[in-house]
């Protein structure tokens, strides 16, 4: 399983954003000099972010934006399916999806469920926290 470059641009705007929790708010020009990301990428991501409540938007003078709730408090789950939607392997899981010509007969589609939830499972036992941290701690 890879990561799209979106979801992965999420995690380092979201771990550069960590960085600032408890000080100044940061813009997204800030984010993305800091990244290296360009502007309009650092830009769409921190829309979708802040419309999954990860993000919060101040407007105004002294505005910018900050997390929406501590850093320990947001998993590397949650900022993959803010860009992603549901962590899933397969999309045969998905409500509605019916476009698979092996649906009737498959043996192992009941089992993704249970895949998919390990899955997000790993990842929600990362917290943005962790991500943050300037040193690689094992």
């Amino acid at each position: 399983m890879r990561l799209s470059s979106m979801a992965d641009y999420a995690v380092v705007t979201m771990s550069a954003a960590a960085r600032h929790c408890g000080g100044a708010r940061v813009s997204a020009a800030q984010l993305a000099q800091e990244t290296g990301l360009p502007a309009p990428t650092v830009q769409k991501l921190v829309s979708r972010l802040t419309a999954a409540g990860l993000l919060r938007s101040i407007r105004g003078a002294g505005g910018g934006l900050q997390l929406a709730r501590p850093a320990a408090a947001i998993s590397l789950a949650d900022i993959v399916e803010a860009v992603e939607g549901p962590i899933a392997l397969t999309a045969c899981v998905e409500q509605g999806r019916h476009d698979c010509a092996l649906e009737r007969s498959c043996s192992v589609r009941p089992h993704w469920t249970v895949v998919n939830e390990a899955l997000r499972g790993a990842l929600a036992q990362v917290p943005l926290s962790r991500l943050a941290q300037m040193e690689v701690v094992a």
